[in-house]
């Protein structure tokens, strides 16, 4: 099944069912108000969601075009956030550029840190920040949405609590970064508003590509309408499973917690990559200084997931598209 949230200036907004090809939708909120909603009684709307999701694909229901320019974030606010660094090529590149210690247990335990997640933002929502100088960088990641997941589940039980697939945007003020990383308290201005393509997908809308715990699809992203990079999924480190079982270790997860990836980071240097502090740091490994900026107001940044091969506009998420803006200059 593929979902998406209409916006309609309510908190949560109105579930809409879209259709394979994203070319029409349905709502659906006799059965399921909202998306929480359907993921915290995912048992005993589901069956009805697939019907109609088969039905709007067979021509049975008629339903009506669907714009990704209307939604908000499938899931406009969650019960948490918690974001990995599963592609460990990325964390290797920044030890070596900055000559830092190495992380300890970074093969066998999960870096993860708590977002905020009151405040998703849509696939085409403008992203408004207070300043340039804060560093502003992209982060292209994949994430999943669970079930509620008991505290302590397996990685093979937190796994088939994955309800939900999405692609999404992690945005950073790479200039904040650094202290709040010094305090041991975490994240917290570095990190502003994450934004999410406009489609949520349950994991067999995949197929062959929702494998090992991992979306192995590229994602292809372009800032001011240039080739940015394309790393593929397949190659975290830590699969979904380990994520989730990681985030669970002491505490329960409520349904339509929301897990994600860490940018997508492949070793091969031809992938390209998910954000321009990546960049950076290859450039200052290989020639010794880094020379790309970072966003300004007015830049737009362009993500989708698709196949290798595939054309654009094919991926099974829709497409992340945004541009960057002065606080209080938003549309």
């Amino acid at each position: 099944m593929k979902f998406a949230t209409l916006q309609d200036h309510t908190t949560d907004g109105r579930l809409l069912i879209v259709s394979r090809d994203l070319a029409r939708c349905v709502e659906a909120g006799d059965l399921a108000p909202t998306l929480l909603h359907a993921l915290q009684n995912w048992t005993a709307v589901e069956a009805a969601l697939r019907d109609r999701y088969d039905a709007l694909n067979a021509g049975a229901i008629e339903g009506r075009p669907f714009d990704p320019r209307d939604c908000a974030a499938p899931l406009p606010r969650g019960p948490q956030w918690c974001d990995g660094s599963a592609f460990l090529n990325h964390a290797n590149l920044m030890e070596q550029a900055f000559g830092t210690p190495p992380i300890p247990d970074l093969q066998t335990i999960p870096l993860m840190y708590q977002g905020a997640s009151d405040d998703f933002l849509g696939p085409h929502a403008d992203m408004p920040l207070p300043s340039e100088a804060d560093g502003i960088d992209f982060e292209g990641e994949f994430g999943v949405i669970v079930d509620a997941v008991p505290m302590g589940s397996s990685p093979r039980a937190a796994l088939d609590s994955v309800r939900l697939l999405v692609q999404l945007n992690d945005w950073s003020l790479r200039a904040l970064g650094p202290r709040e990383m010094r305090t041991g308290f975490g994240f917290l201005q570095a990190k502003p508003s994450t934004s999410f393509a406009p489609v949520a997908v349950t994991p067999d809308e995949l197929g062959d590509a929702w494998r090992d715990g991992r979306v192995q699809l590229e994602l292809h992203v372009e800032w001011n309408g240039e080739h940015f990079g394309h790393p593929h999924g397949g190659e975290m480190h830590f699969g979904f499973g380990e994520l989730i079982a990681h985030a669970a270790r002491t505490r329960r997860l409520s349904a339509g917690t929301i897990i994600g990836t860490g940018t997508v980071s492949n070793a091969s240097r031809a992938a390209g990559s998910a954000c321009i502090a990546e960049r950076r740091v290859i450039e200052m490994v290989d020639d010794g200084a880094a020379r790309t900026a970072f966003m300004r107001f007015g830049d737009r940044v362009r993500m989708e997931a698709r196949g290798p091969g595939a054309a654009a506009g094919a991926g099974p998420f829709g497409v992340i598209e945004q541009r960057v803006v002065a606080a209080g200059n938003a549309q």
